[in-house]
């Protein structure tokens, strides 16, 4: 019970603080690229209960943690009008981009306070400073996890939004009618095939070595950083 709990205590600030960073940079880019919806609508706002989703957010990741299978949800999309943008078909890719692109860079932030913190340390950690270091592992790899689970160019996900503007225009038009079978999709991917077909191993094959991968790189930075 108490590792359920200490669990909980890193893990939920580490996805809201995730969530609500990766939301705003989608609004404050978008704002910045000539649609001010995010901002008229107050979503520029670092208040989590803005963007947190009960189903999405709370509920469905807490349902796949505790029967094992792989963990995705998801937040109140921030509001971006395309037509709105300075430059509609580049502007949204900046805005897509923008979300992921903060998760690393909260990533980044974390792996450095991580290794500050091993590097001030005179002994094994013990008590608090052993759950910060926990949560500072936790906020890492979910920074990583949700910068690339975002990137998959499954609409309506951010990567779908750079593949279509990248995409010539009547392909681009093809693509964006995916649109609506994209969640059905996903849960398809990650839930049905492996529950139906295990050795598969779609999780374990796709989408856990490049989260490691990264994570690699990101710890190398804080054992940089700690001295290493």
């Amino acid at each position: 019970m108490n590792e359920t709990i200490t669990l909980a205590i890193v893990l939920i600030p580490s996805l809201v603080i995730a969530i609500v960073f990766h939301e705003v940079a989608h609004g404050w880019v978008a704002n910045l690229l000539g649609d001010p919806t995010a901002k008229q609508r107050n979503r520029l706002s670092l208040n989590p209960i803005r963007h947190v989703d009960l189903v999405g957010t709370v509920i469905l990741p807490g349902v796949l943690a505790m029967t094992g299978a792989p963990v995705f949800g998801w937040a109140k999309p921030v509001p971006v009008v395309k037509q709105r943008l300075n430059n509609p078909r580049y502007g949204m890719m900046a805005v897509a981009a923008a979300g992921p692109g903060t998760n690393l860079i909260l990533a980044a932030i974390g792996a450095v306070l991580l290794g500050l913190l091993v590097r001030g340390l005179g002994a094994p950690p013990e008590g608090g400073l052993a759950v910060l270091l926990t949560g500072l592992n936790y906020f890492i790899i979910i920074n990583i996890f949700l910068a690339l689970f975002n990137l998959l160019p499954i609409p309506p996900f951010d990567g779908s939004h750079i593949v279509e503007g990248l995409l010539p225009h009547d392909a681009a038009r093809a693509y964006n009618k995916l649109r609506p079978f994209g969640f059905p999709m996903l849960f398809i991917l990650l839930l049905v095939l492996p529950w139906l077909f295990p050795g598969l191993g779609i999780v374990e094959r796709i989408v856990v070595p490049p989260v490691e991968w990264a994570r690699e790189q990101f710890m190398r930075l804080a054992f940089v950083v700690a001295g290493g």
